[in-house]
């Protein structure tokens, strides 16, 4: 196994870039291929689109532990392989689904194939040594920024195709990818390491019942939760309402969501190492929190496309409070109490993903629609901005009232 780590790392990069690429690179196009699929106006193709997102999240959601307990027992590269083929074959699926209840089944399917990021970091886990596991392990963080800044891009550009094509780009790279790693990738976990697959472990809803051994942080974790789910305005929302209020075409929607992608790793990956030594873990969440608010607003009320990219700024530098928050939560927990902490919370946040996008499509939806009592697309990223007005004060009361430094 030695030998091959460097490309078996490199492999892994790959097949989690091309996950989050194949995700990403379909948002652009998504609203025009829901009306062409269903002829309805740009409103009602949000709230269909909200519930893909749905069924997408739902999906990964219930079945990551599944594909993580089945790479226990079988070995992690038959589960990784399985996944790139079966995202392959789906993305074909999909760029010739005839009806939007196809392109649902689709994205059921995919959500499945999904999955396969759990593989992929027990894969890195298998095969990195101690001091190289944090080294690797942000591979795993570099795929998801970049896949966001590459998908939306490639998305755009050949969304001017048609609807349709972004699928095929996508299901090209999966399946090539499934023929390297067929003939590349080697095991990396030894038999006499495996356990028999029980789906007792399998379980994602068992991991957030971890969560009630520690109610003294139940104030930041409910402001952790409200903030992903703020985010869902722009993650959820942002193709609808740019169409819609600006008149964005595909590759407009798939350059904004690019620089979205570029302004947040940067402050991800660079300026969060310098801020949040220089505010202290709490003013990095006062500070991120009202740079969220501030952000949201200012989307709901631009008035000019250009705007946006403005924007972009003040919210993106509200991703300091993220990391701020799970920094305070982290310290108010035992060290060997740690890994069941952050499982909850990571469950916790994959719900997240399930219940925002709809939430956030039917905010917008509703404010657009022909019954609307006042016609207002910036309704979700206003919404946006009231949780994450909650979750300061929230976040505010727990620091004050109940944690102690």
């Amino acid at each position: 196994m030695s030998l091959h780590r460097p490309a078996a790392v490199g492999f892994i990069f790959v097949t989690l870039l091309i996950d989050v690429i194949g995700f990403g690179i379909i948002i652009p196009v998504l609203p025009k291929l829901i009306m062409h699929l269903t002829g309805e106006t740009l409103s009602h193709a949000s709230q269909i689109g909200g519930w893909l997102m749905f069924a997408y999240a739902l999906m990964q959601f219930l079945c990551a532990p599944v594909l993580g307990g089945l790479s226990d027992r079988y070995g992690r590269r038959p589960i990784l392989l399985f996944s790139l083929f079966g995202f392959g074959i789906d993305y074909i699926f999909q760029a010739f689904a005839p009806t939007i209840g196809w392109l649902f089944v689709g994205r059921l399917l995919a959500g499945v194939m999904g999955s396969s990021f759990t593989t992929g970091a027990a894969y890195i886990a298998d095969i990195s040594t101690p001091e190289k596991r944090a080294q690797n392990f942000g591979m795993v963080g570099a795929a998801f920024g970049l896949g966001f800044i590459i998908g939306p891009a490639i998305g755009g550009l050949l969304g001017q195709y048609g609807p349709r094509a972004p699928f095929l780009a996508a299901a090209a790279l999966a399946l090539i990818n499934w023929l390297y790693g067929l003939f590349v990738l080697p095991e990396s976990l030894k038999p006499e390491n495996r356990r028999p697959f029980d789906w007792k472990r399998a379980n994602p809803v068992g991991t957030l019942l971890q969560l009630r051994k520690y109610p003294v942080i139940s104030g930041l974790v409910a402001s952790l939760v409200l903030l992903y789910i703020a985010s869902q305005a722009v993650q959820g929302a942002w193709s609808y309402y740019t169409m819609e209020k600006f008149k964005w075409d595909e590759r407009m929607v798939g350059i904004s969501l690019s620089v979205v992608g570029l302004i947040t790793a940067i402050v991800q990956a660079g300026l969060i190492r310098v801020l949040i030594p220089a505010l202290g873990q709490k003013r990095g969440v006062y500070a991120g929190l009202a740079m969220y608010c501030i952000g949201f607003t200012l989307f709901a009320f631009a008035s000019s496309g250009w705007m946006m990219f403005v924007f972009l700024i003040p919210y993106c530098l509200g991703g300091i409070a993220g990391p701020s928050l799970q920094g305070i939560i982290s310290t108010q927990v035992p060290s060997n109490e740690q890994g069941e902490l952050q499982g909850g919370l990571t469950s916790l946040m994959s719900l997240t993903t399930i219940i925002g996008p709809p939430l956030m499509t039917g905010i917008f939806a509703y404010f657009t629609g022909p019954d609307a009592p006042v016609y207002f697309p910036g309704s979700a990223m206003l919404t946006g901005a009231f949780l994450a007005l909650i979750s300061t004060l929230l976040a505010y009361r727990t620091l004050k009232m109940r944690l102690k430094d």
